[in-house]
């Protein structure tokens, strides 16, 4: 046969793939296993942690989560007495927003709110809050409630 036939091609191929004979050319090989390169310091395992924090640099994230200490660290920043009676609402462009519990908390932490941001710039960084806006307890509703009347215009059409 010669050496152009196809068929005689292909049973070389085969015969070389089950051991039979000598390969035909630059054959198919033994698999061997992948060479894996030495480890470096950077390849060593790391914890979780670390893998987050690194997350959150290359995301930008960080100062966002610096901004929300403001939340969890609140109690341990102004004194556990301060915050029982004074609840932060919101955060915005560095003014912290804060609910008193009565109306005589509200005036003692509007007293206060200077040494509050000083604190607060203290324990999260120079200049991340401006302002403390302090509120006062949220008043009652009088839309709903068993002495309430659908159209009416509040508690002088309630009692009268």
């Amino acid at each position: 046969m010669s050496d152009d036939d196809p068929l005689d091609l292909a049973r070389q191929i085969a015969n070389s793939y089950r051991g039979k004979g000598a390969p035909a050319g630059p054959g198919p090989r033994k698999r061997s296993r992948p060479v894996r390169p030495a480890r470096g310091k950077n390849e060593d395992p790391s914890t979780i942690s670390d893998l987050l924090g690194e997350v959150v640099r290359n995301q930008g994230w960080a100062e966002k989560l610096d901004d929300q200490r403001i939340f969890t660290d609140w109690a341990r920043i102004v004194g556990p007495e301060v915050a029982q009676h004074a609840e932060i609402e919101g955060f915005e462009d560095s003014i912290v927003h804060v609910r008193a519990s009565s109306t005589a908390w509200a005036t003692q932490l509007k007293l206060l709110a200077a040494r509050i941001v000083a604190k607060l710039n203290e324990a999260l960084g120079d200049g991340t809050v401006t302002r403390l806006d302090v509120r006062g307890p949220q008043a009652p509703s009088w839309k709903s409630g068993p002495r309430s009347i659908r159209g009416a215009r509040g508690p002088r059409d309630t009692y009268g």
